[in-house]
């Protein structure tokens, strides 16, 4: 410890030393310290002149712990463990009226401003749901992700894609998003010129640039990821729905694909999927006609559900 540290500070060090280590002896305090220990337990002395009860217990076993009516200072989080503690609740299974969630909610409300507003921007942008495969980031990573997107600063990630590979980019973190245990950057790539979903347990390294952002207004974050989730797959799908885009959205989840409004009647789904099968019996949640265009695999999946449907119906 630096001999430059005041006897002020040291007395606080005692005290949370104690209160972190019950049991602790005026020898160890004085190594932690770098102190003699008479030092020390003139420190212990300073403590219990300002009505602070530390007490002393003798023999092998003994040593200095807080005693009872020591009022607590209060909680102080760094941005990492607050994150941390945000992770934990979200990466286990809640439901709105969770005692965990009521008080991790009590517990943002004390933090400072800037490590509240990034813990509860995290909080709030998340799916819940289980994923088994799903990889938990650093929260070190998460935090600066996180703290540069509530800054609007652009930042240079180095993102791994391969197992012994990485790559550098600019991007512009406009969110960190939660959806089923997974943890995705929503950001706007400088070299590709698009809108990107990156996986958090991917990147390796965060250095904030000097330029700012201004994210797209309205943006739904994780609307915008779980949209982002449903294209890219094997097989394309384009659904025209005979119904307001209004009505569309309560029948089709924003993780099956993009709603568009074509007129006032009449909406176009976009999406793609590896299972046709699985993807066909999902549009039969619509209420309204609609047209499979294209997408051979899913019209033929379609049609066999249809087929099946009717034979079990016949058979009743």
């Amino acid at each position: 410890m630096a001999y430059d540290v005041s006897p002020t500070a040291r007395t606080l060090m005692v005290l949370e030393l104690i209160q972190n280590s019950p049991g602790i002896t005026a020898d160890q305090l004085g190594d932690k310290l770098g102190v003699s220990e008479r030092a020390a337990r003139r420190y212990v002395a300073i403590l219990r002149e300002a009505d602070i009860p530390i007490e002393s217990v003798r023999g092998p076993y003994g040593g200095y712990r807080v005693g009872r009516g020591l009022r607590l200072p209060p909680l102080m989080f760094s941005t990492t463990e607050a994150l941390g503690l945000v992770m934990a609740v979200l990466e286990g299974p809640r439901g709105a009226a969770d005692p965990v969630e009521n008080a991790l909610g009590k517990i943002i409300r004390v933090l400072p401003e800037q490590i509240a507003r990034s813990t509860d921007a995290i909080r709030r942008v998340s799916a819940r749901g289980p994923d088994p495969g799903a990889r938990t980031p650093e929260p070190e990573i998460t935090a600066a992700l996180v703290s540069y997107s509530t800054e609007c600063r652009q930042v240079r990630i180095h993102y791994r894609r391969h197992h012994d590979s990485e790559w550098p980019m600019e991007v512009d973190p406009w969110a960190v998003v939660v959806r089923r245990g997974r943890w995705y950057l929503l950001c706007w790539s400088h070299a590709k010129d698009s809108q990107r979903v990156l996986r958090v347990d991917k990147v390796t390294k965060v250095e904030p640039l000097t330029q700012d952002f201004t994210p797209p207004p309205d943006l739904d974050p994780l609307a915008a990821v779980e949209e982002h989730l449903a294209l890219g797959w094997k097989y394309p799908i384009e659904v025209m729905i005979d119904a307001p885009r209004a009505d569309a959205a309560c029948w089709i989840p924003r993780s099956m694909g993009r709603l568009e409004a074509i007129d006032e009647t009449h909406t176009r789904l976009l999406a793609s999927t590896d299972e046709p099968d699985w993807y066909a019996a999902q549009l039969t949640a619509i209420r309204a006609p609609y047209q499979i265009l294209g997408s051979p695999e899913i019209q033929s999946a379609s049609q066999e559900l249809g087929r099946r449907l009717i034979t079990a119906s016949t058979l009743d």
